[in-house]
């Protein structure tokens, strides 16, 4: 009886210990078109293109989304999106305009690779680069 509550135990154990040790899973675009449509298409659109209901009325037009790759060469520049979208200091023109959304998602981070590099990044801002990716013209 002792034997079989030991290894009961021990068997329960392990497998905590491996649930732990898996890698976490990535958001993908779905994810991103979901925090999308809740957070940008006021100023972007409902597809990216920068014609959402607000646009009109703010001082800088939203970025037309869909031909960021078209205006880098035809590479989605993820690292310059997220800097943006982040809240980049050295883009402080941006904020009076555009919300910053970083700090409140710093909790729940996955590794995505910027040029050639692993590098902590938001769940959720993950997923929107992955989306943002997804709608390039």
């Amino acid at each position: 009886m002792r034997a079989t509550i030991w290894s009961g135990l021990v068997l329960g154990l392990g497998t905590v210990g491996l649930v732990a040790c898996t890698e976490p899973s990535m958001p993908d675009r779905t994810d991103g078109a979901a925090f999308f449509a809740d957070n940008c298409t006021s100023c972007h659109g409902g597809q990216g293109r920068g014609d959402g209901p607000l646009a009109a009325g703010l001082p800088v037009a939203p970025a037309d989304l869909t031909v960021l790759s078209r205006r880098n060469g035809g590479t989605f520049p993820s690292a310059r999106a997220l800097s943006y979208i982040y809240g980049d200091p050295e883009q402080a023109h941006l904020a009076r305009v555009m919300p910053q959304f970083g700090g409140a998602m710093a909790e729940d981070l996955v590794p995505v690779q910027f040029d050639g590099i692993m590098t902590p990044t938001p769940r959720v801002l993950a997923g929107l680069l992955a989306y943002l990716e997804s709608v390039q013209e």
